[in-house]
């Protein structure tokens, strides 16, 4: 229960009615080998299902709408909807799916306008487009201000599960962040810092915080705007552990950019890098020698992290170890994938590339939840709420579902 948020039962009898559906189904499209556009993976669509499927089965008439992409407020048949249309009726034949929502420059500028052309003879609105939420665009926020409004399923367990790890996670609690860029979790890795036993550091974000110590990186990302904050949170007691070793390249190598649908098909399976991958790749431990960049946590932090990750009783993991689109550094976000799904306690993986390496590796299956939004997990588990939420709470209803 996600409070004084109206969830499906308190829009009343949908029997004929009207119901616009806020849903995220931006997914990869890719393109087949007679150049037809086609869904790459379905995973939000099918995450969509029980949502559309409780409101058809009370009667609702549902119209759905989405965003994919950026097409930066114009038509591009690059960004039709179409392929997803046809899966969508594919899983569930008789929704009404609108063309993208960001053909219209109204959509992400949260245009008055364009909320009512939304809403217009719509009875009723659900919003179930949890990696948007935290979005203040014009179908997230625009139409509970004018329709009873409720959160769908998968927005309302998404919100469920992450503020379950807030508040009573079961312990210890280890949370796992990588990826590129600190500016972009340093605020959550605050927030959890205090709830978390251990917080583990790795991916790109981490030598900023290395640099932080004084540590040599050689030409590995820093971002020096955050030296300062990561300075303030490594002195505040939070248990954060980073790496003790790094799997660098050497001066003048090139990363190798093959990709499938997002994801490297060498990263999935194993196999040589691709062609246009090249220099050498050596270990450092704690110290990377000028010149050299550092991709991934190395061997010895990999097998660190998974023995923390074996022995928690929550885990929440988001964002990679390192560059797992070159397969010389996909080891260490292999190694914590498998780590976290052999884990015997609770598993939370946030969206994007976490999701797309577990999907790859064949062990999506074995996480307890999988977020369909890394960015709008990071904003909820940062300040608590959401724009799409703060939204549904204001919505005409929202009096009688509080007192639920």
């Amino acid at each position: 229960m996600i409070a004084g948020v109206p969830l499906l039962e308190d829009l009343g009898d949908l029997e004929g009615k009207r119901v616009l559906v806020r849903l995220d189904l931006n997914v990869p499209i890719s393109e087949t080998p007679d150049h037809k556009r086609v869904v790459a993976d379905d995973f939000r669509i099918r995450a969509a299902l029980p949502t559309l499927m409780w409101l058809r089965d009370r009667g609702a008439r549902i119209t759905a709408c989405t965003h994919l992409g950026r097409p930066r407020g114009a038509a591009d048949p690059a960004f039709s909807l179409d392929p997803v249309r046809s899966r969508l009726e594919e899983l569930l034949p008789g929704i009404e799916l609108l063309e993208n929502l960001r053909y219209s420059p109204g959509e992400e500028a949260n245009d008055p306008a364009f909320v009512l052309e939304l809403v217009k003879d719509q009875d009723a609105y659900v919003n179930d487009a949890f990696g948007v939420s935290h979005r203040a665009h014009a179908s997230v926020v625009g139409p509970p201000a004018h329709l009873p409004s409720a959160a769908g399923r998968l927005l309302a367990r998404e919100v469920e599960v992450l503020t379950n790890l807030l508040e009573t996670p079961a312990r210890p609690f280890v949370v796992v962040v990588g990826g590129a860029k600190v500016k972009d979790k340093i605020g959550v890795i605050r927030a959890l810092a205090d709830r978390a036993d251990t917080v583990l550091v790795g991916g790109g974000m981490a030598f900023t915080f290395l640099s932080a110590l004084g540590h040599a990186i050689g030409d590995s990302l820093v971002d020096p705007t955050q030296v300062e904050a990561c300075t303030e949170l490594l002195r505040s007691g939070a248990h954060l552990v980073l790496p003790v070793d790094t799997r660098a390249l050497a001066p003048g190598g090139k990363l190798s950019t093959e990709r499938d649908g997002g994801v490297s098909r060498a990263a999935a399976t194993g196999a040589a890098p691709a062609a246009d991958a090249t220099g050498e790749v050596e270990v450092f431990g704690s110290e990377i020698r000028a010149g050299w960049r550092g991709f991934d946590i190395g061997p010895a932090t990999a097998v660190l992290f998974a023995e923390v990750i074996a022995k928690a009783k929550t885990v929440l993991w988001n964002g990679p170890m390192g560059v797992f689109e070159d397969e010389r550094f996909a080891g260490g976000t292999r190694v914590v994938a498998q780590a976290v799904a052999e884990c015997s306690g609770s598993t939370v993986v946030g969206g994007g590339d976490s999701a797309a390496a577990l999907a790859q590796l064949g062990l999506t299956d074995r996480i307890d939840h999988l977020s369909t939004g890394g960015g709008a997990s990071l904003e909820l588990l940062e300040f608590g709420d959401l724009p799409g939420l703060a939204a549904l709470r204001a919505a005409p209803n929202a009096i009688a579902a509080a007192a639920r």
